[in-house]
């Protein structure tokens, strides 16, 4: 589990320095600006359906101006079905490609179209 000041997943360096935050779901802008001030890359994983784009609604004009942040969205009939493969012992294997994702265990895959909602900054 991850505290308000530390995200879901991170890559450290060798000096402690944050080079890449991951957060999943729907996080305060505050906390995302805050992330985007202490990391070089910062990647937001969303899902909800209707609740994710009412966030991101709300959430992005705060967030424009962020250089370093990656929004994307996962469909809400694929984190459904994301759901299935939860098990109390898993493994999983996962690959993302062009805008895809697939999620597979040994006896099913799912597969999911993501949808880029902000591209950091050229």
């Amino acid at each position: 589990m991850s505290s308000d000041d530390e995200p879901d997943l991170w890559r450290k360096d060798l000096t402690g320095a944050i080079e890449l935050w991951i957060d999943v779901g729907l996080p305060d802008e505050k906390r995302t600006r805050r992330a985007c001030g202490r990391a070089a890359e910062v990647f937001i994983y969303s899902y909800g359906g209707r609740a994710a784009e009412l966030w991101w609604e709300q959430t992005r004009a705060k967030l424009d101006r962020t250089s370093n942040l990656t929004v994307i969205n996962l469909p809400w009939a694929g984190t459904q079905a994301l759901a299935t493969l939860a098990q109390r012992t898993m493994r999983l294997q996962c690959t993302i490609q062009d805008g895809q994702m697939w999620m597979a265990d040994a006896e099913q895959r799912v597969e999911l179209d993501l949808t880029t909602w902000k591209m950091p900054a050229s």
